[in-house]
């Protein structure tokens, strides 16, 4: 079962960052339609038989390379929003997969290298009278958004909120392989969160059917001591399978 706390250690982090100000609005859909959207070698992860997709719009704060402090003035703070779905890979390792992820700053396009599908565009969050409010456009492409939400009080995690909220590495696909990147931050503080508006293209533009289903919503004030690892191939299933660390 998936774990609250990160499942490894990342002692050599290529970036750290803060990811706050974070809202998670999952809509379950049939396995099958999620499926037929993920490369060899992945399998959607079910919770109780069903799939979910999960839009999670947010501020990456703080972002530098390790050895950089967070006090260091100048340091890049955008908006980020992705697309995900949850998977398990070769040896039933459960993650995180991008459907497409939306960014405000081009430089986070470097991580194509690796499949990660980032897209630039326009992007911004603003905060009025209780409201969050998130809001973003492709640049290249017919894919937008526009989400206001109010976050609540503090929530206990339930099962299934730690297994939609709590993934430890993010697989992506490129040249043909797949690869693991390893990723470890304190457990996610959870609130609440009632939706007021949504209106948004990318499920579809991501190949998905409009969601019919009524979103999950919960808000995070976010979690500031996040560690991205090196990026690795994935083993084939029939090695062991250790700690990444």
């Amino acid at each position: 079962m998936v774990a609250r706390e990160p499942e490894h250690q990342v002692r050599l982090p290529v970036l750290r960052a803060g990811w706050t100000t974070q809202t998670f609005v999952h809509w379950a859909y049939p396995p099958d339609q999620v499926q037929a959207l993920l490369p060899k070698g992945l399998a959607v992860d079910e919770y109780d038989g069903t799939a979910w997709v999960g839009l999670t719009p947010f501020v990456m704060s703080d972002v530098r390379p390790p050895g950089v402090p967070r006090s260091m003035p100048g340091l890049p703070t955008f908006p980020e929003t992705n697309l995900r779905t949850y998977v398990r890979g070769p040896g039933g390792r459960d993650g995180v997969w991008f459907l497409a992820i939306e960014v405000a700053f081009p430089l986070m396009l470097a991580a194509r290298a690796v499949g990660a599908p980032y897209h630039p565009g326009r992007l911004d969050v603003s905060r009025r009278e209780g409201l969050l409010a998130y809001s973003g456009s492709r640049w290249a492409a017919e894919s937008s958004y526009r989400l206001v939400v109010r976050p609540g009080e503090p929530v206990t995690p339930t099962e299934r909120d730690v297994w939609l909220t709590s993934r430890w590495r993010a697989y992506t696909r490129r040249l043909g392989a797949l690869w693991d990147t390893p990723v470890a931050h304190e457990p996610w503080p959870l609130r609440a969160g009632t939706l007021h508006e949504l209106d948004e293209t990318v499920t579809r533009a991501a190949g998905l059917p409009a969601p019919r289903t009524e979103p999950l919503v919960h808000f995070s004030d976010g979690v500031r001591q996040v560690r991205m690892g090196v990026s690795r191939p994935v083993r084939p299933a029939t090695d062991p399978i250790g700690a990444i660390e």
